[in-house]
């Protein structure tokens, strides 16, 4: 008999965990588990990429109703009388303004946001939190099932995340997984007391899905002239992603009289400061933001060097699939770095500011022995992971 799967997911927008989902999801026997999902938002380039067998749960009516515009919901929640609704939604809104740090207002508005939630009427085999804060908290708060799961991305020392906000919601699940033995360190550090519910599940990639995906053309003008040296970055446009530091770094090999074009995929909420930081240095013919790419394998396949300019990372997708390209990588000396870069054998670690980051790209332009070592390095080391969804089947 089958076993029911319940996953939990903000969004399916452009961003490690949610590519980290849409692959483990490509890699379940459907023959021995039926999936159902649940996403507070039914967005993101990655929903085409679901396996047909994935059953996308609706949303109750006052949800639909708590996802409009401030003012509309509250209009549409005091005609119906629900004045509770109407207060809980004026409240998300006001702290989330009020809170700048938007891991911690996740974490605090919950108590609003699942007012408007109801408790699922299916039982669950198991009930998988697939990201931090909400996910996890909806699990444990709306979902009946024999088995809840958390799954944590990100290195939690790093995320700006109140302990004692999450400490009685991990208390109630069976698991708590994460991504690296670096963050499952940081998670021990915090919750020593649920040390032995902390599991370590590698993202999973596919280096036969990701060659074939590359050789897919460009679907736009973007020319990678062998003129230049092309940089591809691949990261969602916020503060722990650093993109403000490849600007500068940008600017200074620009500065330098390097022939350099620098391209970002991906979206976030930091857009229009980066872009303003472009103007202001004048890197408009040098550095681009090209938005969301639902195939970015094509783009990373053309670069001359990858780089990941993170202030903090759980365990970068990103990076490795820079790796099965087989592109010669900068990364900056973030805590989990190590777990997927040897300096100087894979990749190349460098400090975490402008000025390290152009002394990479630079080492990597210049040193060819260096450049060449990196990339046959590259081409022998064994870099899929689909094996670790039996670690999940051995949880479950």
């Amino acid at each position: 008999m089958k076993k029911n799967l319940l996953f939990v997911m903000p969004s399916l927008t452009a961003g490690g965990g949610e590519k980290s989902l849409v692959n483990l999801l490509s890699q379940i026997d459907y023959k021995a588990y039926n999936v159902d999902l649940f996403l507070f938002s039914q967005t993101g380039v990655f929903i085409n990429s679901l396996p047909k067998e994935v059953n996308i749960l609706g949303f109750p009516n006052k949800y639909n109703i708590y996802t409009k515009g401030l003012k509309k919901s509250m209009e549409e929640f005091l005609a119906k009388g629900q004045v509770t609704l109407a207060y809980s939604r004026l409240m998300f809104t006001v702290m989330n303004r009020v809170i700048r740090n938007t891991d911690f207002s996740e974490q605090f508005t919950w108590k609003y946001q699942r007012k408007s939630l109801d408790t699922l009427e299916k039982v669950y085999d198991a009930a998988i939190g697939f990201l931090e804060k909400s996910s996890i908290y909806f699990v444990v708060d709306k979902v009946k099932a024999r088995k809840k799961i958390g799954w944590i991305h990100t290195n939690y020392s790093d995320s700006g995340m109140r302990h004692h906000y999450d400490d009685p919601y991990f208390k109630q699940l069976d698991h708590i997984v994460t991504v690296s033995e670096e963050c499952a360190k940081s998670l021990s550090d915090h919750f020593l007391h649920l040390n032995n519910k902390i599991k370590v599940i590698y993202n999973i990639v596919s280096p036969k899905m990701i060659h074939h995906l590359s050789n897919e053309d460009i679907d736009e003008g973007t020319i990678f002239d062998t003129e230049y040296t092309n940089i591809v970055t691949l990261a969602r446009l916020s503060h722990e992603k650093g993109i403000d530091l490849a600007i500068e770094s940008c600017k200074l090999l620009v500065g330098k009289g390097h022939n350099i074009r620098w391209y970002v995929l991906g979206d976030g909420q930091d857009r229009e400061s980066l872009e303003s930081l472009i103007e202001k240095h004048q890197l408009g013919p040098y550095f681009k933001l090209l938005g969301v790419k639902e195939n970015p394998y094509p783009y990373i396949k053309k670069a001359d060097i990858y780089v990941q300019p993170s202030r903090y990372e759980g365990k970068s997708i990103a990076i490795d699939e820079a790796k099965i390209l087989q592109k010669p990588i900068v990364v900056t000396n973030f805590e989990t770095a190590k777990d997927q870069i040897q300096h100087g054998i894979n990749g190349v670690i460098v400090d975490l500011s402008p000025a390290g980051i152009s002394q990479g790209i630079e080492k990597l332009m210049e040193d060819i022995p260096l450049k060449n070592r990196v990339i046959c390095n590259l081409a022998i080391e064994k870099l899929g992971t689909e094996g670790e969804i039996r670690k999940l089947y051995e949880i479950l």
